[in-house]
């Protein structure tokens, strides 16, 4: 039995213009100059305070980014519905499909969203009984911080060395290293591959294709 774990954001889902004008929206309702689009990408799957105060410049979380995170998550859900999706990357919903046909193969997702965020993109692509397994924001320390991966370990039974981290974050790949996982980062995210690299990803893929290809080969 194998456990294949999939980051969320710039994986799975293409949510940063979404992620960046609620960001935008934020800055402005603090009086603070908005952050530029390559900076949010930047910061997406950490967990949210911290990203906040990564883009504030500040060396740790303090009053001012948690003010400016509850912020943000009053107004996620309006800005989402007022036209800023989260669509599936191309080849996303061909390659879940031909995992989940696998009864060897539990697929789990390990996320810097909030539970109810992740339950938002699970339930509008159909992914709510695809995961098996999942953590969030909401249930573990940030990224890159190993717990994500290491509480799903221990919740299905499968050893790190059977697990596969999916991700196109350099927390990604750092995470999974340091949980002593496989780590694949892919080259339609936000990252660039060679940062992903540097980061320790142990193998690139350019398609949706290539994973389904590694994970049922």
């Amino acid at each position: 039995m194998k456990l294949a774990l999939f980051d969320c954001d710039g994986t799975l889902v293409d949510s940063a213009r979404l992620i960046h004008e609620v960001m935008a929206r934020t800055f402005d309702a603090f009086a603070l100059p908005r952050p530029a689009f390559e900076d949010t990408k930047a910061i997406i799957g950490l967990t949210l305070d911290i990203a906040i105060a990564r883009l504030l410049g500040a060396p740790h979380v303090d009053s001012r980014a948690s003010a400016m995170a509850e912020h943000y998550k009053s107004i996620f859900a309006p800005v989402r519905a007022a036209g800023f999706a989260e669509p599936l990357f191309s080849g996303i919903a061909d390659m879940m499909a031909a995992l989940a046909t696998r009864e060897d193969l539990l697929i789990g997702a390990v996320t810097g969203k909030s539970r109810r965020g992740l339950d938002v993109i699970a339930t509008a692509h159909g992914f709510d009984k695809t995961f098996v397994v999942s953590r969030t924001a909401d249930d573990c320390p940030s990224k890159p911080h190993p717990a994500m991966v290491t509480e799903c370990c221990l919740e299905t039974g499968i050893d790190p060395r059977d697990t596969t981290v999916i991700g196109d974050a350099i927390y990604d790949m750092q995470m999974a290293k340091s949980a002593g996982a496989m780590a694949v980062g892919v080259a339609w995210g936000y990252a660039s591959v060679p940062q992903l690299v540097e980061a320790g990803a142990d193998l690139i893929v350019k398609d949706p294709r290539e994973i389904t290809a590694l994970l049922l080969g």
